[in-house]
């Protein structure tokens, strides 16, 4: 296994769409939302490579506004093959990053997300999938999507904590910026503070 680092490692946000969202089942749409925009800004932080795409937006809306902002004016490709790994255009975005770790969130977590993880890892690469910023539309399709992705070899983790290992250490001098991007706001005031008591 390869160690995931900020030189190796691309996140790859699926489907994070308006229409989608409302058949979230297994959390509330508002933890969803919070935390893949918050991958999202860690990983700009990062300078981690960040690819996005939806599908038919005509039938299952736009990406969700708050991520299009994190995102800041990043293209998002759309396309309407429902594995992304089979849009040879989305390869080609994957290829184009040089990484060979991809860390997949999606909407929903058994499809758009589990698809396109167990390909990759055919196709050479190591997946990860964070769990937190993946959702599914009913708790039995979670589940099993769960133990496929681990029978696949796909590696599950949480978006904070995936990107804490990507931060790698806290004398970074991106580290109050990643804490923040990560919605750890108290962070910064705690360096305040530490250089305060010395």
């Amino acid at each position: 296994m390869t160690k995931i680092t900020r030189h190796n490692t691309a996140v790859v946000l699926i489907d994070h769409q308006v229409g989608l969202l409302t058949g979230v089942r297994d959390m509330t749409t508002q933890d969803l939302e919070h935390n893949v925009v918050h991958l999202a800004r860690a990983a700009k932080v990062l300078g981690i490579p960040v690819v996005v795409t939806n599908a038919a937006t005509d039938f299952w809306g736009p990406t969700i506004p708050a991520l299009v902002d994190a995102l800041d004016g990043q293209d998002i490709l759309t396309r309407t093959i429902i594995n992304s790994w089979d849009d040879p255009r989305f390869v080609k975005k994957i290829e184009a990053t040089g990484r060979k770790c991809l860390i997949f969130a999606g909407v929903s977590l058994p499809v758009c997300a589990a698809l396109p993880a167990i390909a990759a890892m055919a196709a050479g690469y190591e997946s990860y999938l964070v769990v937190d910023a993946s959702a599914s539309f009913t708790e039995a399709g979670r589940d099993a999507a769960m133990f496929r992705l681990s029978q696949a070899g796909v590696k599950l983790g949480d978006y904070a904590s995936l990107m804490c290992e990507l931060l790698a250490d806290n004398a970074d001098p991106l580290a109050s910026a990643v804490y923040e991007a990560i919605d750890m706001p108290f962070v910064p005031l705690m360096h305040q503070l530490a250089e305060a008591w010395k």
